[in-house]
């Protein structure tokens, strides 16, 4: 698993524990560099993942209105909290890190929803990801 991939990953545990404790995501983000700080094997990963829920924390308000916009069927507070979490992360990272493509945001959140969501999630994720993706297209 690459470095992004693991990065990715460690994202979506922050965005997700938080979300599901009704922690907040700042909070959560410090604890969370706590733990990484006694970890030295897994730094690899921390960087980016960091980068991530920081963009997140600073976007939340545009990422979420944006989903809440684009997402017909399911009003964002209902959706799976996996999904809500990784449409958050892919978002951020299609707006806001001109260094990942947007196919590879969109793929790499479809695979994971396959992996830790419901059956139909990584449909609907690549649904939301890729009209975002379309309407929002960076140069």
């Amino acid at each position: 698993m690459s470095a992004r991939r693991k990065a990715r990953r460690r994202a979506l545990d922050i965005l997700f524990s938080a979300d599901v404790a009704e922690v907040d995501l700042a909070d959560a983000l410090a604890a969370a560099s706590t733990q990484a700080a006694d970890e030295p094997q897994r730094a690899s990963s921390w960087d980016y993942a960091s980068e991530i829920v920081s963009g997140v924390i600073d976007h939340r308000d545009e990422i979420d209105a944006l989903l809440s916009g684009t997402s017909t069927t399911w009003p964002l507070e209902r959706m799976p909290s996996v999904d809500r979490a990784l449409l958050r992360l892919a978002v951020w990272e299609i707006l806001h890190n001109p260094e990942v493509p947007s196919a590879v945001a969109i793929s790499e959140a479809v695979a994971m929803a396959g992996e830790l969501s419901t059956e139909a999630s990584g449909g609907f994720v690549h649904g939301i990801l890729a009209s975002i993706a379309e309407t929002h297209q960076t140069a």
